[in-house]
């Protein structure tokens, strides 16, 4: 047994494994950067008498939040380009608006304005898709945040690579740069089937297989899309991606707001994991993932914010009592996405799709102690008949209380333990002004 240090005692612990299960007045003991075990307070005291110990009485413990779809150093974009479809905003206000400003500087403050909205937030994991995936996996290690850093791949020139080949040296050289960190992790990251050729695809297929890394792809996101996709290569994306050859367990498919009901059982039978991102998904008008056809089918489903430039928050609170909505309203039943599952999708089902379920996602002895504490003694989160229920439905991200990631404090009471927010503020409002300028 390894040597506990830590021990958290809270009011209610929902570990997520075994599904549902709240457990009352439970400790959760820490063992440097892992869970060590689970027990009730009492007994908790008894055998680890002598240790550090924080009391949470008002307080619910869940794993971690896992945002499984983000475009984190776009924080510095939030608002630029509102009330618009997808295909106009991309094409005359954020590619534009990038090619002016993204650069190392931009990426570093962008992820550091998200990081210290995330875990204000709960979310102590990200699934990253953004250029200069170099600057954004230093600054996440450099802030102990968890990160899986996307490599990008599209066939235009950017600020990060001009041409197919610069894309994959310069990004195989970023995975062998961070191969090993505990903290951060890698995936081929191509933006979408419209932006990137068969020939890339096969690339990052083979190298998929090679690296044992998922391929975290937009897909399916809009009719248009689809109606594009059918003129252009005479199949549908999903078709499209099945005859490349990746649509497999490596698969992480963002969106998915356009399906057949054979391509929700082709998702299930490959293992393809599905994020759904609904509120950028509304904001932008681009349809409704059928979430809870989806969840019937088997499919393992991730929640995700997108990026805050079409959401406009970083905030999974929100975005999962949105999902767990909208699945109801999409699929005419009440009984659709109940809480408990809602919690999973945001937490252990996001690890999954991540490669990362032996490691976060549930609160479970030898899994790393990424580990949220919500107040749930706020007025708005009284009385209080179910645990899950309440978090699900009636709680903001206001109510963060204590995060840890690997079993080191990150907020305490509620405030940043190693962010200077006057700083990160200011260097905020200057990008502003730069932004603004262009």
């Amino acid at each position: 047994m390894p040597i506990v240090d830590q021990v958290l005692e809270a009011r209610w612990v929902v570990p997520v494994e075994p599904h549902g299960v709240v457990l009352e007045d439970h400790a959760v003991a820490l063992a440097g950067d892992a869970i060590a075990e689970v027990l009730p307070i009492a007994a908790a005291r008894a055998k680890y008498a002598n240790v550090e110990r924080t009391r949470l009485p008002e307080h619910i413990l869940i794993p971690g939040l896992v945002n499984a779809h983000t475009h984190n150093p776009m924080t510095l974009m939030r608002g630029l380009a509102d009330d618009l479809p997808l295909m106009i905003w991309l094409q005359q206000h954020i590619w534009p608006a990038e090619a002016k400003s993204v650069g190392p500087e931009f990426v570093r403050d962008g992820v550091e304005l998200a990081i210290a909205e995330m875990l204000r937030g709960g979310t102590t994991c990200c699934n990253e898709s953004y250029f200069f995936p170099d600057v954004q996996a230093a600054t996440y290690l450099r802030h102990g945040f968890r990160a899986v850093v996307g490599l990008p791949f599209i066939e235009f020139p950017t600020a990060w690579a001009k041409s197919r080949d610069e894309y994959f040296d310069k990004n195989l050289a970023v995975h062998d740069e961070f191969k090993g960190e505990k903290l951060v992790s890698t995936s081929l990251a191509p933006h979408a089937p419209y932006t990137v050729a068969d020939e890339s695809f096969a690339r990052i297929r083979m190298l998929s297989d090679q690296l044992d890394i998922p391929v975290h792809l937009h897909l399916h996101e809009t009719a248009q899309e689809i109606e594009d996709s059918r003129k252009q290569h005479g199949q549908r994306p999903f078709a499209r991606m099945q005859a490349l050859g990746l649509v497999d367990e490596r698969l992480i498919a963002v969106h998915m707001t356009q399906l057949t009901d054979a391509e929700i059982a082709a998702c299930a039978q490959h293992g393809v994991s599905v994020v759904h991102c609904p509120e950028s998904n509304l904001k932008l008008a681009s349809g409704f993932c059928p979430a809870e056809k989806l969840r019937r089918a088997g499919v393992s489903l991730a929640i995700g914010t997108d990026g805050a430039a079409s959401n406009n928050d970083l905030d999974m609170f929100g975005e999962t009592r949105t999902a767990a909505l909208l699945a109801k309203a999409v699929a005419n039943d009440a009984s659709a996405f109940d809480a408990a599952f809602a919690l999973q999708a945001a937490t252990l089902n996001g690890a999954r799709a991540l490669g990362l379920a032996e490691r976060i996602g549930s609160i479970v002895p030898g899994k790393q102690a990424d580990l949220v504490a919500v107040r749930l003694d706020a007025l708005e989160t009284q009385p209080l008949y179910n645990a899950i229920s309440q978090i699900v439905y009636a709680t903001g991200r206001h109510q963060v209380g204590d995060v840890w990631i690997a079993g080191v404090r990150k907020v305490e009471n509620s405030a940043l333990c190693a962010i200077d927010t006057d700083a990160l503020r200011a260097k905020t409002q200057a990008w502003r002004a730069r932004i603004a300028a262009n």
